[in-house]
């Protein structure tokens, strides 16, 4: 039997998943010590009034951290009568505006389309995201290739 018969897909095009931020000025500076990113635009008030931006930025790669923990958790997520494994294979992402310290940040990803991928047994899934305030538009894109594979409960 088709492995794709016996084991349909655990997502469908059009599953999407968001979740709320908020990231601190505390929040940003203790991130970009951790990952080593000495830009004073995430720690130095005066350093950042004086940029271009006026005020402390969140690194892009805690907006990009985020996103990429929100789509591993939920499409981790199990089914009605079946768990999900995933592998984050590829993320690419576009920096389109700052994201400051002290907003809520709306992240969310759209699955885009599904292929069985025989050699690796599961669904190849491209997804879509983005991190934005408000309704404005996005200070973050991305697009991500994921690996599902349906797994017994």
């Amino acid at each position: 039997m088709d492995q794709r018969t016996a084991c349909p897909p655990p997502l469908a095009v059009g599953e999407h998943c968001e979740r709320t931020v908020r990231f601190s000025r505390e929040s940003i500076a203790a991130f970009a010590e951790l990952t080593g990113d000495s830009n004073p635009l995430h720690r130095d008030a005066l350093a950042a009034q004086r940029a271009r931006h006026g005020e402390i930025i969140a690194s892009g790669q805690q907006t990009t951290a985020m996103m990429i923990g929100l789509a591993a958790s939920h499409f981790s997520r199990p089914g009605v009568d079946f768990g999900r494994e995933v592998l984050c294979l590829n993320f690419n992402f576009s920096f389109k505006s700052p994201v400051f310290a002290e907003q809520s940040l709306q992240l969310s990803w759209q699955v885009a389309s599904i292929e069985w991928h025989e050699g690796l047994g599961g669904w190849l899934s491209l997804v879509d995201g983005r991190a934005a305030v408000g309704h404005a538009a996005p200070a973050v894109i991305g697009r991500g290739t994921l690996l599902i594979k349906q797994v017994p409960l």
